[in-house]
């Protein structure tokens, strides 16, 4: 890892820069796949497929004997695993959940608002190296509390054209609608248009790599919501000598092998505890299966010696980490002046990977600085508030005259009309 003591605030935005691509490297890329499969449909998702998946699939959709023979290959401890998780997770999220809304903002003129779930939603699952089922839980249980009628899944085949079992028995578990072996740019843009295979949904959601990030950003050009820009995987870790170096690696490498384009800082007011931290990530790396794909990220990531709390809290808050721990004696200032962060992991005792699976908050988070003005998946994100408003005679009258004067100084003579004649009839 790359060590930095006392970096000059100038030189930040350099020192805590991602290592990823900017949209312009793959925009290109990605709008042409987008071209083809909004011409073309299915035939360029099994194209795609056999060129970056290496499998040829004549059948795009999972069949209900697949799903039926992946329930029989989940082991019964995975399932109560899952089923744990899920239950967490619905109990969050249930809890989020809010009523109508009302109030007479004058006399006679009554305001409301209500929410309403998002009819189509579409779930991008990554498979290849990390089959990721865990976010299964974590877009379809809100989706399916939210009340979304129709939630389509989409996730890469192996080279022998199936998904994971624990993919399959997890979506089914959740309710999900349609799944289609599909992934990449290429289930981005199917979800975006809809083919034969895949229905158009109305808001995408999921993570992935720098491409399917691209992709989902491209969506919103084309009439589709998406959750965040939510790429490679990142996390930042706040330690001083209260915390366990070898927690704290081993919180480091459990994101450092999601990808070779992951992340992870550790930012410390002690040079001790970087050392520590330093020898344990290099002891430990050596036992994980995925070192190769770990000790590449680790090369992109940085241990970073600051001298106070105040300047550890000002550079955090700048680099806006995706997930975050806080591991300090003096915990409530960290939590207390954090202003940008995904999701928050606080004491020697939490750590991320609890939020990665079951203690109940959402993993689907803002990465590459995003936490700066996105939120989180949570239940709202897969619902639309709606507005609602009756106003009586009386309340025509309170505010009727007001409204024709706002409507004429913007020169709205039709706005002030359709007011006016109401007045006018009330006489």
């Amino acid at each position: 890892m790359n060590k930095i003591n006392n970096p000059k605030r100038e030189d930040w935005t350099t020192v805590l820069k991602r290592p990823t691509q900017t949209v312009a490297d793959i925009e290109g890329l990605v709008n042409g796949i987008f071209r083809e499969v909004a011409a073309d449909g299915d035939s360029i998702l099994k194209k795609y497929t056999k060129q970056f998946d290496k499998v040829y699939l004549e059948n795009l959709l999972v069949s209900d004997a697949e799903i039926e023979e992946a329930k029989n290959s989940v082991s019964q401890e995975l399932k109560t695993a899952i089923q744990l998780a899920k239950a967490n997770i619905e109990t969050f999220h249930k809890a989020q959940k809010t009523g109508r809304i009302e109030v007479e903002t004058a006399p006679g003129v009554s305001c409301w608002q209500e929410k309403r779930p998002i009819q189509k939603v579409g779930l991008y699952i990554p498979g290849g190296t990390a089959p990721l089922f865990s976010t299964i839980l974590m877009l379809a249980v809100p989706a399916a509390i939210a009340g979304c009628s129709e939630i389509v899944l989409c996730s890469p085949p192996d080279k022998e054209g199936k998904l994971n079992p624990a993919i399959l028995y997890t979506a089914n578990l959740c309710g999900v609608t349609k799944i289609i072996k599909v992934g990449g740019i290429q289930a981005i843009a199917g979800m975006t248009f809809g083919t034969k295979s895949i229905p158009r949904v109305y808001k995408i959601f999921g993570p992935g790599n720098q491409y399917v990030t691209v992709a989902k950003q491209i969506a919103t050009k084309h009439g589709v919501a998406i959750d965040m820009p939510a790429g490679p995987s990142e996390l930042l870790v706040v330690a001083d000598d209260t915390a366990d170096a070898a927690f704290v690696a081993s919180d480091l490498l459990s994101q450092a092998e999601h990808g070779v384009d992951s992340q992870v800082i550790l930012v410390s007011t002690s040079k001790k505890m970087i050392d520590a931290v330093e020898k344990e990530v290099e002891a430990q790396l050596e036992e994980l299966p995925r070192k190769e794909i770990a000790r590449k990220a680790i090369a992109n990531s940085k241990l970073i010696y600051v001298e106070d709390d105040q300047t550890a809290i000002d550079l955090i808050n700048e680099y806006g980490p995706e997930h975050y721990i806080v591991c300090v004696a003096n915990e409530d200032f960290y939590i207390e002046h954090t202003q940008n962060a995904g999701s928050v992991f606080i004491g020697n005792y939490t750590p991320e990977s609890a939020g990665d699976y079951a203690s109940g908050t959402n993993h689907t988070l803002p990465t590459n600085g995003y936490a700066k003005q996105y939120s989180g998946v949570n239940l709202d994100s897969f619902m639309k508030s709606m507005t609602f408003q009756k106003i009586t005679s009386e309340g025509i009258q309170n505010i009727g005259n007001a409204v024709e004067l706002m409507a004429e100084a913007e020169g709205l003579q039709a706005h002030k009309n359709a007011v006016t004649l109401r007045l006018n009839s009330l006489e």
